[in-house]
């Protein structure tokens, strides 16, 4: 396509008060020609999803409580679902935290929408449904996780296979940390990620290397590779965002400042690359060494976690999901230490009765079965601390 050819996209971002779906309207905002939002949705930040309203003038708005509070507008409220199909609607940000996102992105597939996915639990949650329904479906999903927006960039243009995907890890802040220094580990401390800027979940997700589990398990659904075939880097600069080996044993890499804003706009701009000079450039002069190293589970247990419950499969990975958010949540509002997270997630996933190859209903059941043992098991396992 030419530069002087404009195909105006028009997007919904669900999520759009959040870290992906505010930098998903900076995008919007540097290329007004090139896409336009028809759908927004947000939780409870009712300020600034109202500020988000007055300047794009979406037709279609969400939120989780308190519509009563946002001012009258041409707009109309709908749910996630009805923004996520929306006819008008071309791609689909889904920049949900949690299981929030599944729905959603169900009823987007259903809908033969594209998909810009930052969300991770619904792949992982149910990978095996989602590929299912997109079978039937003229729908896909355009992966905005840089790890594995990465991959997918590094994947263009070949026709076999890759022998192994590397996906890299930035080690969060506590790479180096002991693990008597982990007990002690405060929330503030927790949401100081040396490379990114991210939301509050995710945030501590990269700071245990659970979001690096996770991201495996999407990997493993994304690109229909076994497990054994992904393997796993830490990479301190963040300037390396993931690889491919290929067969002949070459290694492709994509490369990058630490910026959200540059795989959201490829996945909303693709198959095109578009020009944006607020996107920034890599300073190779200032770059220095490149260091990698493999992961030491022994001090990330939540990583170890994961990747047993990806392999296990079935309804393992929902019950993970559920019982990590449960575990954040009582960690950012200090009711559990920072060692606690692992160590609650691994007590749900202990006492879980796996069911293979599972239906929605199954995984929404074993989703409220671990929310309900781990807050159950969250004073028996790590008391609350004042």
């Amino acid at each position: 396509m030419s530069e002087n050819t404009v195909a105006l996209k028009k997007l919904a971002v669900l999520g759009s008060t959040g870290s992906i779906g505010r930098q998903t309207l900076e995008i919007v905002r540097a290329l007004p020609d090139h896409f336009r939002v028809l759908g927004l949705a947000a939780g409870d930040n009712l300020a600034l999803l109202e500020r988000q309203v007055r300047e794009f003038q979406p037709e279609l708005v969400s939120c989780r409580s308190g519509r009563e509070k946002l001012s009258p507008g041409s707009y109309r409220f709908a749910s996630l679902e009805e923004i996520a199909a929306y006819p008008d609607v071309d791609i689909v940000v889904i920049a949900t935290s949690g299981k929030t996102g599944l729905n959603p992105a169900l009823a987007a597939i259903r809908a033969n929408k594209k998909i810009a996915l930052s969300n991770k639990e619904p792949l992982v949650m149910a990978g095996e449904i989602i590929l299912a329904e997109m079978k039937n479906s003229q729908g896909w999903i355009l992966p905005v996780d840089s790890e594995h927006s990465a991959i997918w960039q590094c994947l263009n243009g070949e026709a076999l296979k890759p022998a192994r995907l590397i996906l890299t890890a930035s080690g969060g802040p506590f790479l180096r940390s002991l693990p008597a220094q982990l007990a002690e580990v405060t929330v503030d401390q927790a949401l100081k990620h040396p490379s990114w800027n991210m939301g509050r979940k995710v945030t501590i997700d990269s700071a245990t290397l659970m979001n690096k589990g996770l991201e495996v398990i999407e990997a493993h659904w994304l690109f229909d590779m076994p497990y054994d075939k992904i393997d796993i880097l830490i990479h301190p600069q963040s300037i390396v965002h993931s690889m491919i080996e290929l067969v002949d044993g070459s290694i492709k890499a994509q490369l990058s400042q630490p910026d959200m804003r540059l795989p959201i706009q490829y996945a909303l701009s693709y198959p095109d690359r578009l020009p944006n000079a607020t996107l920034p450039r890599l300073d190779w002069t200032r770059v220095g060494s490149l260091v990698f190293e493999p992961p030491d589970y022994d001090r990330f247990p939540c990583l170890k976690l994961a990747l047993e419950a990806g392999r296990r499969g079935g309804t393992y990975p929902a019950v993970l999901c559920a019982a990590d958010e449960v575990a954040v949540e009582l960690f950012l509002n200090r009711r559990l230490p920072f060692n606690g997270i692992a160590a609650l997630i691994e007590q749900v996933l202990g006492r879980h009765q796996n069911v293979d190859h599972p239906e929605l209903p199954d995984i929404l059941a074993a989703d409220a079965w671990a929310r309900e043992q781990a807050y159950q098991l969250s004073e028996e396992v790590n008391p609350c601390r004042s």
